[in-house]
C-alpha cells in the first residue's frame, strides 16, 4: 500500500507541509534532533575532528562541517539531522536500484538533509545540497518509523535519497532495533572503514554508487575520491551484508570504454563475479543540464564489456522496457526475473536458484 504525501503529512501530525517547518533555531538541546555525534575526536582549544567520512573535518567552536548537519557545539560533535526527516516513501526496492534483494517487495524510504560530496549531477539536490533549517522536516523516531513499515507492510526499511552517511546515527539506532525488517542502504560510500564495518552489523544490503574509476572525476565533479569508494567496496563485500553497484553513465565525462573494463576487471577481482553491476542512463540535472542522456549504444557497449570481463549479473537501467533490465542465469541463460520499469513481471526462482539448471542465484530472496 503506497504511503501517499497526505498520508505521510497525516503521519507526522501536520495539515501541510508549511507546518511541518522546525525553523531555523536548531541548536537548542532539547530539540530531539540534536544529539551527539559517533565516530570524532576531542582536540585542542575545544577544535574536534569528524571521523565519520574521508573529509575529517576540522571544526572550530559553532562550525559544521563539509555535509552542513555537524556541528562543534560547546567542544562536542553534535548531530542536527538525527531522524529529521525530509522524505518519506513507499518505494519498490527495485527503485534503488536493488534488484536481487526481496524482488517485488516494497521499501519506507527515508532521507534527511545533507550531503557529504557536492555531485554537480545529483539528482536529489534540493535535499542533498542544503541545510537542515532551509527545509521543511519533522522529527520521526525510530521505533515509529518500523511501526510505520509495518502499518504499511513493507518488509524493508530503506536509508536514501540524500546521503546516508550523513545521518549515520539514526540509521544505526533504527537498524539494531530487533524487528523482522530488512535494512538497506543507498549510498555513495563516501564512509571512513571503521564506522562502515559497524555498520555492516546491522544492515542486510547496502548499494553503492561508483560514480567513476577516475580519481579525477571524483575531484572535479563529486568533491571526493575514488580509492575511499573501492576500500567501502571491499569492505561490505567481506561482511555479510549483500552489495550491489551503480554506475551512472555520463555522456563524454565516464563513459570511456577502456575505462569501463578497467572497473570491470577491478569489480572482478576484488569482489567476485556475482556482485550485481548497474550501468543506468544519465538525464541532465542540477550543474549539468547541458549534457544530453545517455546513448542507449553507450549503456549496451558497457553491459557487453561487463559480460564480456565475467560479470554474472550486469543490468541497463533508466531505459524503459529494455531487456538488460531482466535477470538471466549465468549458467544456461534462462531469463529468472523481469522487470518493467520499477515493477517486476515475474519471478521463476525455485528457493534462489534456476529452475533449469540448479545454478543458485546470488542474492536475498526470502
Amino acid at each position: 500500500m503506497p504511503l501517499s504525501r497526505r498520508n505521510f503529512l497525516k503521519l507526522i501530525g501536520c495539515s501541510t507541509l508549511a507546518s511541518c517547518t522546525l525553523g531555523a533555531s536548531v541548536f537548542n538541546s532539547d530539540k530531539p534532533y540534536i544529539r551527539e555525534a559517533k565516530y570524532y575526536n576531542k582536540l585542542n582549544n575545544n577544535i574536534v575532528e569528524c571521523l565519520l567520512c574521508p573529509n575529517k573535518c576540522l571544526l572550530r567552536e559553532g562550525v559544521r562541517g563539509d555535509c552542513r548537519v555537524r556541528i562543534n557545539q560547546n567542544g562536542q560533535l553534535k548531530t542536527l539531522v538525527y531522524g529529521r526527516l525530509c522524505s518519506l516513501n513507499n518505494d519498490p526496492i527495485e527503485k534503488k536500484p536493488l534488484y536481487h534483494f526481496l524482488p517485488g517487495e516494497k521499501a519506507i524510504s527515508i532521507a534527511t538533509p545533507g550531503c557529504n560530496l557536492r555531485c554537480k549531477f545529483c539528482q536529489n539536490h534540493s535535499i542533498s545540497q542544503t541545510r537542515p533549517e532551509d527545509i521543511s522536516t519533522k522529527y520521526i523516531s525510530s521505533e515509529k518509523l518500523i511501526s510505520t513499515a509495518n502499518q504499511y507492510n513493507s518488509p524493508i526499511i530503506a536509508y536514501t535519497y540524500s546521503e546516508p552517511t550523513i545521518f549515520y546515527e539514526y540509521m544505526y539506532d533504527t537498524a539494531r532495533i530487533e524487528s523482522d525488517l530488512k535494512h538497506v542502504m543507498i549510498s555513495a560510500g563516501f564512509i571512513e572503514e571503521k564506522p562502515l564495518k559497524e555498520l555492516c552489523q546491522v544492515l542486510d544490503g547496502i548499494k553503492i554508487d561508483l560514480k567513476s574509476f577516475s580519481d579525477k572525476f571524483y575531484r572535479d565533479l563529486v568533491s571526493g575520491r575514488l580509492d575511499p569508494i573501492l576500500r567501502t567496496l571491499k569492505t561490505i563485500h567481506e561482511s555479510n551484508t549483500w552489495l550491489e553497484i551503480v554506475y551512472l553513465v555520463i555522456p563524454t565525462h565516464n563513459d570511456n570504454m577502456d575505462e569501463i573494463k578497467q572497473m570491470c576487471d577491478w569489480i572482478l577481482k576484488n569482489l567476485g563475479p556475482d556482485v550485481p553491476l548497474h550501468f543506468t542512463r544519465f538525464h541532465s540535472s542540477y550543474l549539468m543540464k547541458n549534457l544530453p542522456p545517455t546513448p542507449l549504444k553507450t549503456l549496451n557497449n558497457a553491459y557487453r564489456v561487463a559480460r564480456e570481463a565475467g560479470l554474472h549479473y550486469v543490468y541497463i537501467g533508466n531505459v524503459p522496457d529494455h531487456k538488460g533490465a531482466n535477470t538471466f542465469c549465468p549458467q544456461c541463460g534462462k531469463e529468472l526475473i523481469t522487470r518493467r520499469g520499477f515493477l517486476v513481471g515475474g519471478n521463476q526462482l525455485k528457493d534462489g536458484k534456476c529452475p533449469e539448471c540448479g545454478t543458485e542465484i546470488a542474492g536475498v530472496w526470502h
